[in-house]
């Protein structure tokens, strides 16, 4: 795996390896990033069950302005641990990164604590993994802005209902990935 695009594009990631962690591919990775177009750019990105911060580090090369991860895999949080220090020294501290450990929503209701708000989410959970909680912390938390996207991944087969507030502005499948858009109401 590697960075596909922007300033640090051709670097290479460090994939952590386990059972519950799926990388999402360069390939799906591309057609989200090309479906953001110029949201990424000054972007407050929070890139949760980031694996390897793929999802992160490919929106800071494309000009984000600070990326925040959360992860609670010991392998995945190393990896991300390498690939923030070879994104830094490649290519300098053009972007803010944090790393929170623990549990994704535990780690939203501190957010929530202390104001913050993102204008650029990525969620990729193991599959299998209820998305209604996730959704509910994120809208009653009210971490994503007005103007806001949420690209929520999921397996192809994977029953996801999405409820108001929220709404799918865009969706599409990817050999067994399906990814949505979200924004709220």
């Amino acid at each position: 795996m590697r960075i596909i695009a922007g300033i640090a594009k051709g670097t290479p990631l460090t994939v952590p390896r386990g059972a519950n962690i799926r990388p999402t591919s360069d390939r799906v990775r591309a057609a989200i990033f090309s479906s953001l177009g110029s949201r990424v750019v000054g972007a407050d990105v929070l890139d949760l069950f980031a694996g390897s911060g793929a999802l992160g580090l490919e929106a800071a090369s494309r000009g984000a302005r600070s990326v925040m991860f959360i992860e609670r895999a010991p392998a995945a949080l190393r990896a991300i641990e390498e690939n923030v220090c070879r994104f830094r020294k490649n290519r300098g501290a053009v972007c803010e990164f944090t790393l929170l450990r623990g549990d994704v929503l535990v780690k939203l209701a501190g957010l929530a604590r202390h104001g913050r708000a993102f204008s650029l989410m990525f969620a990729d959970p193991p599959y299998g993994e209820p998305a209604a909680p996730l959704l509910g912390k994120v809208k009653q938390a009210d971490l994503l802005t007005d103007s806001g996207t949420f690209v929520f991944e999921s397996a192809k087969r994977e029953p996801l209902t999405i409820e108001p507030p929220w709404n799918v502005a865009h969706e599409a499948v990817y050999g067994d990935t399906r990814v949505r858009f979200l924004t709220l109401a």
